[in-house]
């Protein structure tokens, strides 16, 4: 099934069915007087969160969705059918915004969550509504009303409690094969990954979601190489697990050109929590590793491990800290108040 994240679809709600003109005409009845039925409710427009999807593949092949149209009331009193309403199913994760991609509608975040993107219309009255003493015999009723209609872009950012984020060729893909079962395009050029990637990996008893970012590049936030779709992924994510390709001779500069990717997006991706990890590190001696993971250390402020992600030298421990890190970032949603991510979605 081929990923898709963004998709731009017609949406119209359906009309209300036009009220009924009527008059009883029985035997031996002088005064039947109107008995024209209402018209029938048209069909709304939800949308809902649903587990087992993580792609709007759906929407690529059919874009306009119609709720059901009201039916005309008719005599003796009968009122018409409502319109069907139509339900969107959409991933955890998948944003609303209107057409001018500036007003978020919905933002579709936990399993069965399902909210009204557009009403349907009134069915119109029939005339035996408008019956009085001053008119007994009305010869008019209401039609129905027209129904809004809009047209939306959904936008998916993966919901996963790992992101793995680098600059291209830094070996993100190797590194999710040999932690789970997903089997993402691995080769020795860049961008071999066009499409995020998932994979649920085990490590001591747990697991956890993990999502393959493809490699992004300077200027990635304007845009370039796609940056602004791939960065909107590593927002759902509760921890970022930052790989640095340690074969390259500038590791300071590839670790400063992805956080200044990260802030100028959105600060509040970039105060993520993160773990820095010296990758490659089968292709280098050990005085390379020494060197490179000190510089690296310096420029970051922080910790750095070293890994091989096609021996699997030091992954197990990459993941036991990755599993201590998202732990506490649960921990840290559910005390604000937010629901645990983890306990709510599942690829």
């Amino acid at each position: 099934m081929k990923f898709l994240d963004q998709a731009k679809i017609y949406l119209k709600a359906g009309d209300g069915g036009a009220g009924c003109v009527s008059f009883r005409r029985e035997k031996f009845i002088e005064f039947g007087g109107p008995d024209g039925g209402d018209g029938g409710n048209g069909g709304h427009v939800y949308v809902e969160c649903v587990d087992a999807l993580n792609t709007l593949i759906d929407f690529r092949y059919k874009q306009h969705f119609k709720a059901g149209i009201g039916m005309h009331g008719m005599g003796r009193n009968r009122t018409g059918a409502n319109g069907a309403d139509i339900i969107l199913k959409v991933p955890a994760g998948t944003q609303i915004w209107d057409a001018d991609e500036e007003t978020l509608l919905a933002d579709m975040t936990v399993p069965g969550q399902k909210q009204r993107l557009l009403k349907g219309g009134n069915g119109g009255w029939g005339n035996a509504r408008f019956k009085g003493p001053a008119n007994q015999a009305p010869r008019h009723a209401n039609p129905g009303q027209e129904a809004p209609d809009l047209w939306v872009w959904l936008r998916l950012k993966l919901i996963a409690d790992a992101g793995l984020i680098g600059l291209p060729n830094a070996g993100k893909s190797t590194f999710l094969a040999a932690v789970s079962r997903a089997r993402p395009k691995i080769a020795d050029y860049p961008f071999t990954t066009l499409h995020p990637q998932l994979g649920v990996v085990y490590c001591d008893g747990a697991e956890f979601v993990m999502a393959d970012i493809p490699g992004l590049i300077a200027g990635a936030h304007e845009g370039a190489g796609l940056g602004a779709r791939f960065l909107g992924h590593v927002e759902r994510c509760g921890v970022n697990l930052h790989l640095v390709d340690g074969t390259q001779e500038q590791i300071t500069k590839a670790y400063r050109t992805i956080r200044h990717e990260l802030q100028e997006y959105n600060p509040v991706l970039a105060a993520k929590p993160e773990l820095l990890v010296l990758n490659k590190c089968d292709a280098l001696s050990t005085d390379q590793i020494r060197r490179k993971k000190a510089a690296l250390e310096k420029a970051s402020g922080q910790t750095v491990m070293t890994i091989s992600g096609a021996t699997g030298q030091g992954v197990q421990e990459v993941l036991r800290a990755l599993l201590a890190a998202i732990r506490r970032s649960h921990e840290n949603t559910v005390a604000q108040g937010n629901p645990e991510p983890a306990a709510l979605w599942n690829p």
